[in-house]
């Protein structure tokens, strides 16, 4: 039976939404075209009729959730706040719906094609956006603003990484510091 065009419109998005999701959580190895396809209710043949590959998959759920994550960006009305709001606990505590930089990254630095293309759009968007933020104050630069974001996203993968909470908590207010500190500047 065939489907119109808005359910399968519907259809896509809940694919890229339950693959970003999965891969945030389990990483792009951890997880299967098998789980991939059960969490969106869907059979494997359609995703792989869809996307013709998992790393296809990968590259538009990683570009879809990057989106999402440029649109929470942009409600913030300064670095701190951008910062503060990124380098929170609730943050920390939920990679499958955070940022996809600080979850898979390094496991994309060893990917080709669809999935590297995503993380590098994804850096210069939350580059871009930390340019911004920083022009608010004074003139912005790119090393500047990708210096943020490194501070940024680097502190939220050692957060996540320790088994000490309290250890955890000084990450996020040290990288939380640091972004002050440059926004000052």
């Amino acid at each position: 039976m065939r489907v119109s065009k808005q359910q399968a419109a519907a259809n896509r998005e809940r694919i890229l939404d339950e693959a970003a999701r999965l891969f945030r959580e389990r990483g792009l190895a951890g997880v299967g075209v098998d789980a991939l396809a059960a969490a969106a209710g869907m059979t494997h043949g359609s995703l792989y009729s869809q996307f013709g590959s998992k790393e296809r998959l990968a590259g538009e759920a990683m570009r879809h959730a990057l989106a999402g994550s440029a649109a929470r960006s942009d409600q913030a009305a300064d670095l701190q706040a951008y910062a503060e709001s990124y380098l929170s606990t609730r943050h920390r505590d939920a990679p499958g719906s955070g940022c996809v930089l600080a979850t898979l990254a390094a496991e994309a630095a060893r990917q080709d094609g669809a999935v590297r293309e995503s993380v590098t759009a994804g850096v210069r968007r939350m580059a871009s956006r930390i340019a911004g933020l920083l022009a608010k104050r004074r003139a912005g630069d790119e090393a500047a603003a990708l210096g943020v974001a490194a501070t940024m996203v680097g502190a939220m993968v050692l957060a996540r990484a320790v088994d000490d909470p309290a250890l955890s908590e000084q990450i996020l207010a040290a990288g939380r510091a640091a972004v002050a500190q440059r926004a000052a500047d």
